[in-house]
């Protein structure tokens, strides 16, 4: 009998564990990580570049701060916010930002869409600050694990002036990525609008 005993109280301590660890691993979020392949060697001139996965590497949520100087769209001043990203279908995105600066809250909304084999990529923006714009752009990458995406806007109109925005977002790790933005008013030469970082939010793996 104390040989059946022990037995159960094995049995049981082994179910115990094995239920515990499988609640921190539900718990534990699983961590972004490079898109890079790890060839186990020194990359060369001739190793081919691997497309971004756009969905794997901005779904989900991000936080940043903006500090901008006096343009056409507006006096200085700052926003901080959040923004969102989804996969509506593997070739388009969504993502909506909501922000608050100076003069109260902004919310704008992206349409993305990305043809992967050609490394294209387009996207339309509604501002709530009552402007709205399409870029066209290209998508480029090296075996360093960075990739960088420049986007080139239409000429669009607010407040009497003839306005192009040209975004360099640069996708510098699975954690952050920064965008630099420049504007040109009425032809003239584009003039820098700011250098923000997006940063990921995930739950703290520490905090159970």
């Amino acid at each position: 009998m104390r040989i059946i005993f022990v037995v159960k109280l094995i049995v049981v301590a082994s179910m115990l564990t094995a239920s515990q660890a499988q609640s921190q691993s539900n718990q534990t979020p699983t961590l972004p990580t490079s898109q890079i392949p790890d060839l186990d060697r020194p990359t060369e001139p001739d190793d081919v570049v691997p497309f971004l996965d756009f969905g794997k590497y901005f779904s989900g949520e991000w936080s940043f701060t903006w500090d901008f100087p006096d343009s056409a769209l507006g006096p200085a001043g700052n926003l901080t916010g959040k923004t969102t990203f989804r996969s509506i279908d593997e070739k388009f995105f969504e993502a909506i930002t909501e922000a608050t600066g100076a003069e109260g809250p902004v919310t704008i909304h992206e349409t993305i869409s990305y043809l992967k084999d050609n490394k294209a990529i387009s996207r339309t923006v509604h501002d709530s600050r009552g402007f709205s714009y399409t870029q066209i752009g290209t998508v480029g990458g090296d075996m360093g694990g960075q990739f960088a995406i420049y986007y080139e806007s239409a000429p669009f109109t607010y407040n009497d002036r003839t306005l192009r925005i040209r975004s360099a977002v640069r996708l510098l790790s699975p954690f952050n990525h920064r965008v630099k933005t420049t504007i040109s008013e009425d032809g003239g030469p584009y003039l820098n609008h700011g250098n923000p970082w997006w940063k990921k939010t995930y739950p703290d793996p520490t905090v159970q």
